[in-house]
């Protein structure tokens, strides 16, 4: 995987999920020297709605920011707010949400008190980020959790003060929730502190939203595409960012299922070529 990441062009990624790469600071530090890669973030995806979490969640901010600042950190870039590498926080973890990604109308929304014990854990998870670590927290919505519709990402910024946290937004994410990607950017640029492209196939699309599926499913029967393939704007996202001059990192995350695609690093290949003709290099 590293090898293709690096023969497609790319200069870093993110950790991945949790226990995704080994938690072994001289092998994963060699490994990512050898091929001239960074890690640019680390990554909480798991349950941030339940009480009962936070120890886990506590556990895994210590260890994942401990291990990412201890890697050689990655440059930093004109513009950028905060230096890298971030702490990427995303909630996942639940049925009646993740047959309702995409939904907006039929998904379940957390009541008044379950919604704020998942603020106070991301809260937790920032500040320790912060204080002990000098890592930027941002938050990730994401289809299939509790924050990913535009009410909930309006919710969540007036109650996560952007001293607290930013964002990471999604074009994917947004754009598979009935968003308008460089609308939904444009609203909270001045809480955006990094940002994953994605681009997803309108007729795969079209086809997952009449089924009862789970969002990862829906993935693996080929809903996201490699960028420029899809119905996401790239061109406007360019303008867009140019025009805020946003200066901070981009990563591909393309959730493209090995079954689905001919090549990882052919598809990793074309995600680049596409926006570099679109403008991203400049």
């Amino acid at each position: 995987m590293l090898d293709e990441a690096a023969l497609a062009g790319f200069g870093g990624l993110e950790l991945g999920p949790y226990g995704y790469m080994p938690l072994d600071v001289p092998r994963l530090g060699q490994a990512l020297s050898e091929r001239g890669l960074t890690i640019v973030a680390g990554t909480i995806f798991s349950d941030l709605a339940s009480p009962g979490n936070r120890a886990m969640l506590l556990r895994q901010t210590h260890e994942i920011c401990a291990f990412v600042c201890a890697l050689p950190r990655p440059a930093q870039l004109a513009g950028q707010r905060y230096e890298a590498p971030y702490l990427t926080v995303m909630d996942w973890g639940h049925d009646e949400r993740d047959y309702a990604a995409g939904h907006s109308e039929r998904a379940p929304r957390l009541d008044g008190a379950a919604w704020a014990a998942m603020m106070d854990n991301i809260r937790a998870i920032a500040e320790l980020a912060t204080d002990r670590y000098g890592v930027r927290a941002t938050i990730h919505p994401h289809a299939g959790g509790y924050i990913e519709f535009a009410d909930e990402i309006e919710r969540l910024a007036d109650d996560i003060g952007p001293g607290v946290a930013g964002l990471c937004l999604d074009t994917g994410h947004l754009a598979y929730a009935g968003m308008d990607p460089v609308a939904t950017i444009r609203r909270y640029a001045d809480r955006l502190d990094y940002i994953h492209f994605k681009d997803i196939d309108p007729k795969v699309q079209s086809a997952v939203m009449g089924e009862r599926v789970r969002f990862f499913d829906a993935c693996a029967k080929g809903l996201m595409c490699s960028i420029g393939k899809g119905s996401v704007d790239y061109r406007a996202i360019h303008s867009l960012l140019r025009e805020l001059g946003y200066g901070g990192y981009i990563t591909i995350e393309q959730e493209r299922d090995p079954r689905n695609a001919s090549s990882i690093l052919a598809d990793l290949a074309a995600s680049r070529a596409f926006l570099r003709e679109t403008g991203f290099d400049n």
